[in-house]
């Protein structure tokens, strides 16, 4: 197919609690005559660069696909000055941003789709509780139906790991130190097992972590300074406690090695009426790499069915 038209632009957006003027980057890829996926990326605060697999169901279906930044990382506008802010970072600050950039590219009456990878699945599973018009279909990849069960999944996963590394987790936990060597020797066992089992950590992956790195804001306050253990203010989120007013078709997806283990995925599909659950074998986190061809044949499948 060549090269894809792709076009970037920024859209002016009303963050509700924000003291100054705010703007959503985003990225377009394909025409927008059919409709289009909207990629939804993790975190909060991981950027879009690590969901750019999804291009190929337009290298392949010609399937439009949206990439955008979500406020407080990447081009979008930052907000260093809401660290810890728990009354800003809130599930309706990012759906009023996903609606503001909809009715921007002016979606509604052609329809849309999009996937939600981890705290993105979280979104996207909360977006279309809302039924919003213009929305056709969701996939959840990763993404918790409930923030205490992927804490007790994650419990049992720190619990397999070997006893050194444990015991270090344990410890630096205990003492809020999650900056040290120790600890994030540590973390990357449980991220080479759990999180992604490619290595090295696929360049667009490992931007996502520098984007944390340099506005660590959203994700501080929403999870907290640890992947496994949640203190942030989302640590009590259940939203399959909604999802029985989700109307459309969903796919739900997860690696049978994934952080976000079937105990946490599985109130999604017993909530939401007309659903689909796949998981992957031999695959974490980043199902959407480390089974790129896969995945995306799921999702072609899905999306374009009916």
């Amino acid at each position: 197919m060549g090269s894809p038209p792709a076009r970037e632009g920024e859209v002016d957006f009303q963050a509700p609690g924000a003291s100054k003027p705010c703007k959503t980057w985003y990225k377009v890829v394909g025409k927008l005559d059919s409709p289009p996926l909207i990629a939804l990326h993790g975190g909060p605060g991981t950027g879009h660069e690590y969901m750019i697999t999804l291009l190929d169901l337009y290298e392949k279906h010609g399937l439009p696909i949206i990439l955008y930044d979500q406020v407080g990382c990447g081009r979008s506008t930052h907000f260093r000055e809401k660290d810890g802010d728990e009354s800003f970072w809130t599930m309706d600050l990012f759906i009023a941003e996903l609606d503001n950039l909809v009715d921007h590219l002016q979606l509604r009456e052609v329809g849309f789709s999009v996937l939600g990878q981890s705290w993105g699945g979280i979104l996207a599973g909360a977006y279309a509780s809302r039924r919003p018009k213009g929305l056709r279909k969701i996939i959840i990849a990763g993404g918790p139906a409930s923030m205490p069960l992927y804490s007790e999944g994650c419990k049992y996963l720190l619990s397999q790991l070997p006893p050194d590394v444990r015991r270090t987790i344990e410890e630096c936990e205990r003492k809020g130190d999650y900056e040290s060597e120790e600890f994030q020797k540590a973390s990357a066992v449980f991220y080479a097992r759990h999180f992604c089992k490619l290595d090295p950590f696929p360049e667009p992956v490992q931007v996502g972590f520098q984007h944390l790195k340099e506005d660590p804001t959203a994700y501080l306050t929403m999870q907290g300074p640890s992947e496994f253990t949640i203190v942030g203010s989302f640590k009590d989120w259940e939203p399959w406690k909604e999802a029985h007013n989700i109307e459309v078709e969903t796919l739900l997806l997860n690696g049978d090695q994934d952080e976000a283990m079937d105990l946490c995925i599985e109130p999604w599909f017993r909530s939401i009426a007309k659903v689909k659950w796949v998981t992957l074998n031999n695959a974490s986190h980043m199902t959407h790499w480390e089974h790129r061809e896969r995945f995306n044949e799921l999702c072609g499948t899905f999306l374009l069915s009916g």
